[in-house]
């Protein structure tokens, strides 16, 4: 394990690429234990130690600026000025984003959960972050319908579920202006064929509705397309529900 100057490591050190520092424990007792979270972001898998941790690893893997992910990839290391002992803090989650920055996370349960040692962690994460340009979070969990949704759609976010050459230019036509789901998809196909990828579609963000409703076959989807290619109708963001 190296140590280094925290503006130092920023600069010199892909975070993203990094192995966790430490391993999630193993509870008894328990009903959920570590896991891996297959990244379409990244192709490569990641390792969580909670359920409210996957989910917001799903939640960032479909942010279209999100380019890189990684688990438990640095222990911050500081003297607390109160008492002169040296503390340290390893965050959950990293995310690497488009322009550079990064973004280290907490994925408690609730946004209570972690006592008052993680409120004082957070205290001094946000101001290291700050003064990198980077961002600290404890991220809360999404509502039970977004995160409802978002599992779904994530069951389809493999490429092998855009389906064959020409059918994405299909779904673009058929929702070119919205429409019901099953309505569009009827219109382009067979569903066995289709419906996997007006899902994986609407995972990648191309496709949209919004995801603050239950998904549906009368859910409205559209494919109009913002300047960077993307749906460009109402729909949750993962800002909407997490704390700045």
């Amino acid at each position: 394990m190296e140590h280094l100057p925290w503006e130092q490591s920023v600069t010199s050190v892909r975070f993203e690429n990094l192995a966790q520092i430490s391993a999630f424990p193993v509870l008894p007792g328990r009903r959920w234990g570590p896991g891996w979270w297959w990244s379409a972001t990244t192709g490569r898998h990641v390792v969580h130690g909670s359920a409210a941790m996957r989910t917001q690893l799903m939640v960032l893997d479909r942010d279209p600026d999100v380019t890189g992910l990684s688990a438990r990839p640095v222990r911050l290391l500081w003297r607390d000025t109160a008492d002169g002992r040296v503390r340290s803090w390893v965050p959950q989650l990293f995310a690497r984003y488009a322009d550079g920055t990064g973004l280290l996370a907490d994925c408690p349960s609730s946004l209570a959960a972690g006592g008052d040692r993680a409120q004082q962690a957070r205290g001094v994460l946000e101001a290291a972050c700050t003064r990198v340009g980077w961002t600290y979070r404890r991220l809360e969990p999404p509502p039970a319908v977004v995160a409802a949704n978002l599992r779904w759609l994530a069951g389809y976010r493999h490429p092998r579920n855009q389906g064959p050459p020409g059918l994405r230019p299909a779904l673009a036509e058929a929702f070119a202006a919205p429409r019901p789901l099953a309505d569009g998809a009827a219109s382009v196909g067979d569903p066995l064929q289709v419906l996997p990828a007006v899902y994986h579609a609407l995972w990648s963000g191309w496709l949209a509705a919004r995801l603050d409703e239950p998904l549906s076959e009368r859910a409205l989807l559209c494919a109009h397309r913002d300047d960077r290619g993307r749906a460009d109708v109402p729909a949750v963001s993962a800002a909407e529900w997490s704390e700045g």
